[in-house]
Formats: C-alpha cells, sequence, structure tokens
C-alpha cells in the first residue's frame, strides 16, 4: 500500500466516522428541535420588528387610542421593568468590579 493509498483509507475512516457522529448528535438534540425552532421564530420576529419600528410605534399608538387605560398600565410595567434592569445590570458590573479579596 503506497502513501496515496494510506491516505484515502484514512480519509475513508474518518468520513465515516463524521458520518456517525453527526447521526448522533442529530439523535441527541431531537428533543431540542422543537424549543430551538421557537428560538429561531422568534430571533426572526425580533429583527422584523427592529427592522420596521414603525409598525411597533402604529401598534403603540393604536392600542393607546382603543384601549388608554390597558396601554397606561403596560407603559407602567414597563417602566418598572426597565428601572428593574438598569438596576440589575448596575448591581452586577459593581459586583464583577469588586477586585478579589
Amino acid at each position: 500500500m503506497n502513501r496515496i493509498e494510506r491516505i484515502r483509507a484514512r480519509r475513508w475512516v474518518l468520513v465515516e466516522r463524521a458520518a456517525v457522529e453527526r447521526e448522533r448528535l442529530a439523535a441527541q438534540l431531537a428533543p431540542w428541535r422543537a424549543r430551538l425552532g421557537l428560538i429561531d421564530r422568534s430571533a426572526t420576529a425580533a429583527r422584523s420588528v427592529l427592522a420596521h419600528p414603525e409598525w411597533l410605534a402604529a401598534a403603540a399608538v393604536l392600542i393607546l387610542i382603543l384601549r388608554p387605560r390597558r396601554a397606561l398600565a403596560w407603559a407602567r410595567r414597563g417602566l418598572l421593568l426597565w428601572r428593574a434592569w438598569r438596576w440589575t445590570r448596575q448591581a452586577a458590573r459593581e459586583i464583577l468590579a469588586r477586585k478579589p479579596a
């Protein structure tokens, strides 16, 4: 067996091993497929909203016109969440900035 034949044989072994590993990985990831699909769809929707913020603004105005009390309640919740996020982010920065003793 010359050098080229050994390389070809080694390549064949590696290709077969890769195929087996792909099958095993696919079997292991099968239960996660639905969850990962939901995440993919959510990310796609978020990109779409970010690409067209005018639709988000139009929806907010429509809700404000049709249901002003509900819109104010959601605005209040949003403000609370935003403040909580800012506080959490600041606290995390301070904790991470501390030097270990």
